[in-house]
């Protein structure tokens, strides 16, 4: 059985308009098969699984609903447009041999040109990953993207989210490495000492709460 091929669903969103870009790899395939279920919302991260939306939505106290609606879109378009945010990940397209959302299982993956990007609108200033430098994650292929232009990024902060920085066409663009809004990483966030202490303060405080916490200063 030939692998299924995971294209990217959709172009990458605001890049004119952005100072900030969301930078993840792909949806989970249903988005390109269009299998979407009622709660799926046709957009970037509309995934029901997926925890970016209601992280902003807490955050920005957005009201969004969370169904396969025109309207959902709507919400979530003019929310980036009014805070200045695009959407590129870096993934064009992966091959699967197991048909899955994980970004371990990406073989062959095609990536978009990000540094392009940078070069033809040069008011984006921020990369928010999401997700670090573990093999298949944003970080991972940015990275290999910046070797074959022999750039280098600079660590600004070594402290989760961890912030690095590289010069681009002459300005200083910051990448930030969110910790991943999605549940594979909830694993990871009760490993890390500081949610330790937080849910022993606070037996109520979640894995979403942390991200909550860790995305509101960059976004």
């Amino acid at each position: 059985m030939p692998p299924f091929l995971h294209t990217h669903p959709y172009e990458p969103y605001n890049l004119e308009g952005a100072t900030k870009l969301i930078v993840g790899t792909l949806p989970p395939p249903r988005f390109t098969t269009g299998d979407l279920n009622d709660k799926d919302v046709d957009f970037c991260y509309g995934s029901s699984n997926g925890q970016l939306w209601p992280i902003l939505d807490t955050l920005f106290d957005l009201g969004l609903v969370y169904e396969n609606t025109h309207q959902a879109i709507e919400q979530r378009m003019h929310f980036l447009l009014s805070r200045k945010i695009g959407v590129c990940d870096i993934v064009a397209s992966a091959e699967r041999t197991k048909i899955d959302a994980s970004d371990l299982g990406m073989q062959n993956a095609q990536l978009r040109d990000m540094f392009g990007y940078l070069s033809k609108y040069p008011n984006i200033k921020t990369l928010l990953f999401t997700g670090g430098n573990s093999k298949n994650g944003p970080e991972y292929f940015f990275r290999r993207k910046a070797k074959e232009h022999n750039i280098k990024l600079d660590i600004v902060s070594n402290e989760v989210p961890r912030i690095h920085s590289f010069i681009w066409k002459g300005r200083t663009v910051q990448t930030v490495s969110l910790t991943a809004p999605s549940g594979a990483a909830n694993r990871a966030i009760g490993s890390l000492p500081l949610y330790k202490k937080l849910k022993s303060k606070n037996p109520k405080f979640t894995t979403i709460d942390f991200r909550v916490m860790q995305y509101a200063p960059f976004f």
